[in-house]
């Protein structure tokens, strides 16, 4: 079953924005919810969007381990040549 190009996007995290940015506008969505002052429609809709940018950091937070670990593996080769 081939994926869609809206599937892939939506798989893949966006890069316009710092790793940083991302986790204030998650702050800012959990603080609205915990003041309670939304509908149970804006509250769900605020949950999906939540969700969307946990999966995003955690999608970019994977992929700088990642880079991590190469680094240090190609660290270990150079110091003991």
């Amino acid at each position: 079953m081939a994926r869609t190009k809206k599937a892939d996007q939506e798989a893949a995290p966006q890069e316009t924005k710092s790793i940083e940015e991302t986790f204030r506008e998650l702050e800012a969505i959990v603080e609205q919810m915990e003041s309670g002052d939304s509908t149970l429609e804006e509250s769900f809709a605020s949950y999906e969007a939540g969700m969307k940018l946990v999966k995003e950091c955690s999608l970019r937070l994977d992929k700088v381990e990642k880079q991590i670990m190469v680094l240090a593996e190609d660290g270990g080769d150079y110091e003991s040549q």
